[in-house]
């Protein structure tokens, strides 16, 4: 009778500590974040821009020669 018992409680604390992993999908759907990026590309065309209107009128900003980047 005790060897019962012993191993009904054996089969119960083997059965309670078996491992469930659940997969699901995430409610909210991934966000990625690409202000940096566009905040770059705004920054290239206004200098380019920028560099232009210098060349184009040299005198108008105090410069005699205008200044060329790569």
């Amino acid at each position: 009778m005790k060897n019962i018992l012993i191993l009904i409680a054996l089969t119960l604390v083997n059965a309670a500590c078996t491992p469930t992993v659940k997969l699901e999908a995430p409610d909210k759907p991934i966000e990625i974040n690409m202000n940096i990026k566009i905040e770059q590309e705004v920054r290239v065309r206004v200098e380019k821009d920028l560099d232009k209107e210098i060349m184009a009128n040299p005198d108008l900003f105090g410069t005699s020669t205008p200044s060329k980047k790569k």
